[in-house]
């Protein structure tokens, strides 16, 4: 993790959105954390990034997981088998 004046980054955004690829960056503003810059090097990392970060998602897997844990669902053997 690198971080950044914004002053830095605002006149070299490219520079930086390409370097986020690889690292997220925090951003600093007036020596405080401010935000962070996360770059993609694909159209599959952002959908990857929206999934992690969507709550509907989120939520429906915390419940599959608590449904498997109260020994509800089917064994993936039961599935392939099918």
């Amino acid at each position: 993790m690198r971080t950044i004046a914004l002053s830095e980054i605002k006149d070299q955004l490219s520079k930086f959105l390409r370097l986020a690829e690889n690292e997220e960056i925090v951003i600093m503003r007036h020596g405080k954390p401010a935000g962070v810059l996360v770059g993609f090097k694909s159209e599959e990392d952002w959908f990857d990034y929206r999934l992690e970060h969507d709550p509907r998602f989120l939520r429906r897997i915390a419940s599959a997981r608590q449904s498997l844990g109260e020994g509800k669902g089917i064994r993936i053997e039961d599935v392939i088998e099918g």
